[in-house]
């Protein structure tokens, strides 16, 4: 079961990083050694008008040291400036992933340690992009926070989960990284 999971959480990643690769022609790079590639001819070019998407923060999943969702928010939002598209990127963290918008002294007691919330500065930035990150009230009942643990900028929602159904039910795409 666990080796099942772990391969569709993978399966996932690669589809994620796949489709945000696909959109556009602009992501061939020389390779560090400064020997050139040939470059990607995209035969299929993407660029969405209108785009609402929602991002299920449930798990851990990381790309070295950063969480592949957060990753993947701050790339789409960066798409959404260069390509002009209209629509709203919400991340809504729950569960495993709930801790990831505490502020400083709430993430050293959660966490056990001192050095404050890593993911800060990241989640600082989405929100100056003008991605929206929500905190699940549930998470937060269960591991005895309030509104005041929460880095500047979180919204909390009612429940993650109708959160996710009730934005789906409104035409946003879910991304599950």
């Amino acid at each position: 079961m666990l080796k099942k999971s772990f391969t569709r959480k993978m399966l996932a990643v690669a589809i994620l990083s796949a489709g945000l690769a696909s959109f556009g022609p602009a992501f061939a790079a020389a390779p560090a050694d400064g020997n050139a590639q040939p470059a990607i001819h995209v035969d299929i070019p993407i660029t969405l008008k209108h785009a609402n998407v929602v991002f299920n923060m449930d798990h851990l999943a990381f790309a070295g040291d950063m969480p592949v969702g957060i990753h993947y928010m701050h790339l789409l939002a960066k798409r959404y400036v260069k390509d002009g598209t209209k629509g709203k990127i919400i991340g809504v963290f729950h569960g495993d992933a709930a801790y990831m918008t505490l502020n400083d002294k709430a993430y050293n007691a959660s966490r056990h340690i001192n050095t404050g919330n890593p993911y800060k500065g990241a989640i600082a930035e989405l929100l100056k992009q003008g991605v929206q990150v929500e905190e699940c009230a549930v998470s937060m009942k269960a591991h005895h926070w309030v509104n005041d643990n929460l880095l500047p900028g979180v919204k909390v929602n009612a429940g993650a989960v109708a959160r996710l159904i009730e934005l789906v039910q409104d035409g946003y795409v879910q991304i599950q990284p």
